[in-house]
């Protein structure tokens, strides 16, 4: 079974968000981490870089495939995890931790309420 912590905010897409104010940091999931296997790169974004609601901002490959990751919510990077350039695998080893992705301003706060709960996303991949 995969790790899903409460406390977090989830999206189909397997993107985890814990909510800071107006800011969320941004990493994959347990789920997603195990379904990829071992990651070996990823493509980072900019800090200051402006996404829309589902806009894709990052690419993870892996020895399986190349995924994008998408902005869950509008808004603008405002950190990058730039330790995820010389050591990927933190995405596999500490997914909920060393291995989040970026962290972003938030354009409207309230659309959180639009995420699923741990409950709502275990229920999505039938845990």
């Amino acid at each position: 079974m995969s790790e899903v912590p409460e406390g977090l905010y989830y999206t189909k897409e397997h993107e985890w968000m814990l909510i800071n104010g107006d800011e969320i940091t941004i990493g994959i999931t347990d789920h997603a981490q195990n379904a990829l296997t071992d990651i070996v790169y990823i493509e980072l974004p900019e800090e200051g870089e402006v996404c829309a609601e589902m806009e894709e901002f990052a690419i993870v490959e892996s020895v399986k495939s190349a995924s994008p990751i998408f902005a869950p919510l509008s808004g603008e990077i405002t950190a990058v995890n730039d330790d995820l350039d010389d050591a990927p695998e933190l995405m596999n080893t500490d997914p909920y931790g060393e291995g989040w992705i970026v962290r972003m301003k938030l354009d409207d706060a309230s659309a959180i309420s639009n995420l699923m709960s741990a409950a709502d996303y275990k229920a999505e991949i039938g845990e």
